[in-house]
């Protein structure tokens, strides 16, 4: 299974608790997880990421590598969301995503309309 780590934005703490509590009471799309953090580290990534994988049944090791891959080859964008984080504040958390591919293209497909 290949998986996928993307972050994806800045949210306030009360908002993103707010979405995690709806995601409990709606179907899921199986696969695709939101983390966040107070800290854009590689160690606050992978702290947030170790309850994800025996949720959906994946493996570690590869959801590990796959976060480590993508902090090796993107400094770029996470020296822009460490910035975006400090700019917005104390009340606020980093998100990301991690996810199982087929998973992630199933529920862009369902965002879209099936169009992909």
């Amino acid at each position: 299974m290949k998986y996928t780590f993307d972050i994806v934005g800045v949210s306030q703490v009360l908002q993103f608790f707010h979405h995690q509590q709806e995601t409990l009471h709606k179907p899921q799309h199986q696969g695709v997880e939101y983390i966040a953090t107070h800290t854009c580290t590689l160690d606050a990534f992978l702290e947030s990421v170790e309850p994800v994988p025996p949720k959906w049944n994946w493996d570690k090791d590869e959801v590990v590598s796959t976060v480590i891959d993508f902090w090796m080859q993107n400094s770029d964008s996470i020296c822009y969301w460490k910035a975006r984080l400090i700019d917005a504040g104390t009340d606020n958390l980093l998100i990301a995503r991690v996810a199982d591919i087929k998973a992630l293209k199933v529920e862009l497909e369902s965002l879209l309309g099936g169009n992909l």
